[in-house]
This record gives C-alpha cells, structure tokens and sequence, in this order.
C-alpha cells in the first residue's frame, strides 16, 4: 500500500503528495499528459524534440541543469507515445529551487530560433545513432508501420523521418508547447521527506498564479481491427536473422490488460517461460526469444521477437512460434503457472516501487490514467486472472488475422 495526498489548485493543478521519512530527499515528477500520439502526421518527433528545449533555459536564467546542480539537485526527463515525464531530485531543504524551475519554464521558456535549431541537431543525431545507423535500430519504424495504418502509434517517438526534423519552424514548436504545456494538462507529485501542508504551500506559491487551462481533449483515429495477417520481408545486412511478431491488444486500462499482461510472462519471462523450454532447450533455432506488452493508452501491440541460430529457416522458425501458441490456445494454463507469473508481477512492481522517487512517477501515471488510487488496485486485477480467463484472452489475442510478421536479416 502506496499512502499518499492529494489535491487541486484553484487553476486546475493536479498535485499529488507522499511523504518519506527515510529519506532527506525530496521528488518533484511533473507528468505532461502530452506524447508523440498527439502529433500532427506531417510533423511527427516534435513532442521529443520540446523534451530537450524545456532544458534550453528561460528568460530568467540559461541552464537549467546549471541552477538545479548548484541546489544538489538532479534532473531528466523522458518521452513516449503517450505523456511526457520530468523529474528533479534534490535535499528536502531546497526543493522550492525545483519548484521555481519547473514553473519557470513552463510559462518562461526560451524558444529561441538558436535554441530550436540546437536541439533540432542534438535530436537529428540521436535519431542516426539509434535508428538509421544501429543494427535492427529501425525495426519500430517498420513494425509500428506494418500494424497501424490510421492510429498515431503508427511512428515511434524519435518521429518518422530525419528531414521532418529539420523541417521543423520555430511557430510549430512554440504552437505545440502553447497547446500542451498548461496547467491543465499536468499532474505533480512531490515525494520525500517533506510535510503535505508545506508541499502543496510551496506548489501554491510557484505555480497558482498560472492561467488555468483545461486538459487538452483528444480525438484520436482509433484503429481498425486488422481483417487479415500482414508480412514484411525486410532483407539487410546485420548478424543475424530475427523474427518479429506483433499482435494488436487492449489499452492499459481494459479488464483484459492483465491477463494479456501475464501471457506475455507466461511465454517469454525467464527459464521456466514456455519459449524457453520450448523452443530454446527442445530446438537449436533459436538463440534467444521473449514478449513483451506495448502498455499504452489506446489499445497497443502485443510483440515477439526472436533471434535465430545460424542456419535455421525462417519459415520453419516462424511455424515452431505458432506450435507453442496454438499449445496455449488449445491446452491452456496450469493455475499454478499463472500464480508465478502474478508473483514475479508483484515482486517487480515492489521493487520499481521502492524509492520515494519511483513512487512520484507510479502516482503522476496511475493519476493521468484512472486515478492515484489504481496503484493500489492494481495487484488485485493481477491476481483475479484465472486458467479461463488467460485462455480466453490468448483466443481472442494470436489470431491469424490479428498477426503482423516481420523475416529481418541476410536471408529474410
């Protein structure tokens, strides 16, 4: 059980609080319900590029990792599809320095046509080193691609291309921070060793007097159901030949989400996983395969990825794939493998749940999606899934018709 507070400025601030009396530290974690889902498709990579301009500086000072660091304090932020989330640590005894900061930028922030385009360039980079120039580094693109055709999921969150980068004007990123970064659209959570009444005093004291705003309204394309499986043969030259698989799934917040979850382990988490005792110990084709559940918003992609030995066929691994999940399909779960899975869910979730810090991310997430409470509902939704439940849900998930394949290598 996570104990926490929470209230609401008069402008429509979400803050949420959890005190730690371990620790002389203090969290403040400021999650912008903004990702690269709600980018325009002619402008794809802008929500990761305001990522790295809400550290360019504002009108009142230049850096803002210089005037943290001179407070003790840390800092970093990361994007994906769906939020934006920043996070500065610091002693309990200077956290106003990260509150002054945080709202400082949000209303402040130095969009110069210098700074847009240095970190135009800083993400450009990036965007070559990780995707364009890595092995296997551009398989999201081509996935995500082969899966949606109308849903913003369809690019990642570097964007889709190098040249929309470049291409960005400094009236689209302004307009995009204009649009998402308000009041309405953030939750915070002050987390350590500091009292309520102080916390929400000191938040009440930086951001109060900000214009309130409404969280901003989506209208996203949802995703048609796929009617029929989808294939790419993407021939490259990298070490080794790989296999990806994607299936479409429900969002985080459904009723299947856990069982789907759990499928995901019950396949591919550590030795006892049905993949490894199937396919790695039984066969000699594959060197290594797991899955993994996307956990977004709207509904999301259920992946397989594996990496064969040299030698094998990738056709004849790809029917060995359909052997274990037509096992699962058609025989089902023991209750017992479903328990070690919930178990291993659990342990993990105590454990990313540790610290105060960890704690400040959970609750921002858990608020923007149902409510601060659901991170402490959650463990029940995990251990109500039974042998029918899996079973019904893994129907529904491997069908041929939900699938999307990619052969990726020398001989794909």
């Amino acid at each position: 059980m996570i104990e926490f507070r929470s209230h609401r400025l008069s402008n429509g601030l979400r803050i949420i609080h959890h005190y730690d009396a371990t620790t002389r530290m203090v969290a403040v974690n400021l999650l912008y319900d903004v990702g690269s889902s709600d980018e325009n498709p002619a402008k794809t990579g802008l929500a990761h590029l305001m990522e790295h301009l809400m550290f360019s500086g504002t009108t009142n000072f230049a850096k803002y990792d210089e005037m943290l660091q001179r407070a003790g304090g840390d800092s970093n932020a990361w994007t994906n599809i769906d939020v934006t989330n920043y996070y500065d640590i610091l002693p309990a005894h200077n956290v106003e320095t990260a509150l002054w900061l945080e709202s400082n930028r949000l209303v402040n922030l130095n969009l110069t046509d210098e700074n847009i385009e240095i970190q135009k360039n800083v993400v450009v980079e990036e965007f070559k080193q990780r995707y364009l120039n890595q092995p296997y580094g551009d398989i999201l693109h081509l996935m995500h691609g082969l899966a949606y055709t109308v849903h913003p999921y369809r690019w990642p969150t570097i964007g889709l291309d190098v040249e929309t980068i470049n291409a960005f004007t400094p009236a689209d990123v302004k307009d995009f921070h204009k649009r998402f970064y308000s009041i309405g659209n953030l939750v915070l959570c002050v987390s350590g060793n500091i009292s309520f009444d102080k916390a929400v005093a000191l938040v009440e004291k930086w951001f109060g007097d900000i214009s309130p705003s409404g969280q901003v309204a989506r209208n996203l394309p949802q995703e048609p159901e796929q009617q029929d499986p989808r294939f790419l043969s993407h021939k490259c030259d990298v070490p080794y030949n790989m296999i990806f698989r994607v299936y479409h799934m429900c969002g985080r917040c459904h009723d299947d989400y856990p069982a789907t979850d759990l499928i995901s382990d019950v396949l591919g988490n550590g030795q006892s996983s049905r993949f490894y005792r199937e396919l790695i110990q039984r066969t000699s084709m594959f060197a290594d395969i797991d899955a993994s559940v996307l956990g977004s918003r709207d509904p999301g992609l259920f992946y397989i990825r594996a990496r064969l030995t040299q030698g094998v066929a990738l056709d004849a691994a790809n029917r060995a794939i359909d052997d274990v999940l037509s096992n699962l399909i058609e025989g089902g779960t023991t209750q017992d493998e479903i328990d070690k899975c919930v178990n291993k869910y659990l342990s993990n979730k105590l454990f990313e749940n540790v610290g105060y810090a960890e704690k400040a991310v959970s609750l921002c997430s858990h608020e923007l999606l149902w409510g601060a409470n659901g991170i402490n509902a959650e463990n029940e939704r995990y251990r109500d899934v039974d042998t029918g439940k899996l079973q019904t849900v893994a129907s529904r998930l491997f069908k041929e018709s939900n699938c999307s394949t990619i052969f990726y290598g020398p001989d794909a």
